[in-house]
């Protein structure tokens, strides 16, 4: 299919794509009241999300520790205080100011002090904030609603008097690009903020997007940019002692430099002091330098931390509290996608030992306070683990489990093993993959899942997964694999997956589909393949490539129409990753693998569940309509190709019980397709 005959099928408020939604809907209800498994499984998710507990490391402020926590029976995680007295008080709790459950809680960041909160709520799950500041002694709200905040960063000035910010322009500025033009800002606490000057940003490109932090002590500010998801990332820096807060001189660290760079200046570093960047300029995997505010540029760096070949550099935390022995860095890598932490001399990057984490797992990001750091905070979870919070002591060495108040225990799951195995694409490249079950090896064939993402330099590691447990606890199988696009082999691994690469990331998905099979794990026949997002566009060119290969499909929140993708949602921000429909190169080989353009009549395709929701403020429902309706006028196996729609949900976050009801009903879709699951017998 070369045209485009479902284009009626884009706008969502005319009556013909109404009355069309409306019949799907039905049509999607009759066939999942005949899922026998649906309620139980809803039953067992609920059951495992109740172990989610911790929701972020402690973020030290003031003598304080601020997290949020996820309590059994909760909806959404809640943002709490821990008082260095154990006390600990709820300070935003998203289903408090939204009982409907439709809001989610977004960014938040306490001042330096531990006075002031700044959060960030989304109704609808539009992902389209509005930022608030929070007295936390009292409990008051003392500034805010802020509007057109979309996940920005917060970065504080020490006294708490305001914060740098990014805020988009008003939409009367930029008709029908409401979702761009941002800029970063000054906000003074309690002043109007549509009087905040504009700091940086004007001028620059619609797509770019910014961070902004600020040293601890008050004297540096730095601003990151980003056109897009473009894998380059400029760093600019200025010294807030030389000039006003509403007008920074800021100086270039990175431009126009094919590398990501982040800065991390220590408090009372002075021009002449040493900070420090992580960079992947001129190596893929990344390194930690040296350079001095006064001559921050790439000529002037130094080498601290080398880039290892066979690991990625994700974070650095420095650790120099006056009770330790001497300053050290903790560096995480990730080591084929499986998190480690080393620990290193700070003056000359040495290495000194490692932090005990348990194999085959993920860290999160780690976090120290600002002054008195000899403790680090960070998550860790793996396939089977609920996530705990550990607390790393650079006095001792120590490791310890730092309990999250209010919280279940974390417990691992039993009977559940992780294999982490390798197979070749289709141009000999060694691709990896988990495979989740309940044994070593396969006793026999059994209905499988697979899954992978393979975009945006974006890695799947292992993670908690309630719906991957319950699966493999029925008796089937589960595996992640990790493509090319993805940052799990650093950022040669993504370039090899984008743009006119693409086909790289299908062909990887194919093979790792092969191989589950080839190695008696399963059957194509009972062999299902889900996606969400960029995930979905994967799973959608699956199935039109290759539609024998794969008993079921469930395509989430789905790019599907490539030559009109940058249209709609955040699609603009994308064409650095896949190409642009302008360009007529791109615009060919973007047609090369647009799932809805391979659709063909006659064609047997196995089942599919298009799944979607209406507040998706990045990848628009348009895209599963008209892949739904092709399909539907082109298949030929008498399988159902199913179109769900949520109501009030958007693109990411929701509440625990419709995550519940999502994956209750994918599970569920997959056990009708793929066969019953039958129990393991015992090793």
């Amino acid at each position: 299919m070369t045209d485009d005959p479902y284009r009626r099928l884009e706008d969502a408020s005319a009556p013909e794509v109404s009355e069309w939604t409306e019949k799907q809907e039905s049509a999607y209800q009759a066939a999942a009241d005949g899922w026998r498994a649906r309620e139980s499984l809803y039953a067992e998710l609920t059951s495992l999300s109740e172990r989610l507990g911790v929701g972020s490391a402690p973020r030290p402020a003031g003598g304080r520790l601020f997290l949020t926590r996820v309590l059994p029976g909760a909806e959404h995680p809640e943002l709490v205080v821990v008082e260095p007295s154990g006390a600990v008080r709820v300070l935003v709790d998203p289903a408090r100011a939204d009982p409907s459950g439709g809001t989610t809680l977004e960014e938040w960041e306490p001042s330096w002090d531990g006075r002031l909160l700044s959060y960030q709520l989304a109704p609808g799950g539009r992902e389209d904030a509005a930022l608030y500041v929070l007295d936390v002694d009292s409990g008051r709200l003392v500034d805010g609603p802020i509007d057109r905040v979309r996940r920005t960063t917060v970065a504080w000035l020490p006294d708490g008097s305001g914060f740098y910010y990014v805020r988009r322009l008003h939409p009367s500025l930029n008709p029908g690009e409401g979702q761009y033009h941002r800029r970063v800002r000054l906000h003074l606490i309690g002043t109007d903020a549509d009087d905040d000057p504009v700091i940086f940003g004007t001028g620059r490109e619609k797509t770019q997007h910014y961070t902004v932090r600020v040293s601890a002590d008050g004297r540096w500010l730095v601003v990151s940019a980003a056109a897009g998801t473009a894998p380059r990332k400029d760093v600019w820096l200025a010294d807030l002692t030389a000039a006003p807060l509403r007008a920074p001189l800021l100086r270039t660290v990175q431009e126009g430099v094919d590398a990501r760079s982040l800065l991390h200046i220590r408090p009372g570093t002075d021009a002449d002091g040493r900070c420090y960047l992580s960079t992947d300029l001129h190596t893929r995997r990344g390194r930690v330098v040296t350079a001095t505010p006064g001559e921050p540029t790439p000529e002037t760096w130094t080498d601290l931390i080398p880039e290892d070949p066979e690991a990625v550099l994700e974070d650095f935390a420095i650790l120099d509290g006056p009770e330790s022995a001497r300053p050290v860095m903790l560096v995480v890598r990730t080591r084929h996608a499986v998190s480690e932490i080393t620990v290193h001399d700070l003056a000359d990057g040495s290495l000194l030992g490692s932090v005990p984490i348990p194999p085959c797992g993920t860290v999160g990001k780690v976090r120290v306070a600002a002054s008195d750091a000899h403790q680090a905070w960070f998550v860790y979870t793996d396939f089977g683990t609920p996530p705990v919070v550990l607390r790393y002591d650079a006095r001792t060495g120590a490791l310890d489990t730092w309990p999250v108040p209010g919280t279940l225990a974390p417990v691992p799951t039993p009977d559940l093993t992780t294999r982490q195995v390798t197979f070749t694409s289709l141009d000999g490249t060694l691709v990896r993959m988990f495979v989740i079950a309940r044994r070593d090896t396969p006793d026999r064939p059994r209905p499988t899942l697979l899954t992978g993402y393979g975009g945006f330099a974006q890695s799947l590691t292992p993670a908690y997964s309630p719906e991957a447990i319950a699966w493999v606890r029925a008796g089937g199988v589960y595996a992640v694999a990790n493509l090319r696009g993805g940052g799990e082999e650093g950022e040669d691994w993504h370039r090899a997956g984008m743009l006119d690469r693409k086909q790289n990331t299908f062909d990887d998905f194919h093979a790792a589909a092969g191989h589950l099979v080839a190695s008696g794990w399963t059957t194509s026949r009972q062999l299902g393949i889900w996606g969400a997002s960029n995930g979905g566009l994967l799973v959608g060119v699956a199935l039109t490539q290759r539609p024998a290969a794969y008993g079921a499909v469930v395509c989430m929140a789905p790019l599907l129409d490539m030559a009109r993708y940058e249209l709609f949602g955040l699609g603009p921000s994308w064409v650095g990753e896949y190409g642009s429909a302008t360009d007529p190169d791109q615009y060919a080989y973007l047609l090369t693998y647009s799932p809805y353009h391979h659709v063909r009549s006659g064609t047997a395709y196995p089942a599919v569940l298009l799944a979607v929701f209406d507040g998706d403020s990045r990848v628009d429902p348009l895209h599963a309509r008209k892949m739904c309706a092709a399909l539907q006028d082109s298949t030929s196996s008498g399988k159902p190709i199913l179109f769900r729609l949520e109501r009030g949900a958007g693109h990411g976050a929701r509440a625990t019980s419709r995550r519940a009801a999502l994956f209750a009903d994918t599970l569920a879709f997959f056990t009708d397709q793929l066969g019953p699951i039958q129990p393991v017998p015992d090793a």
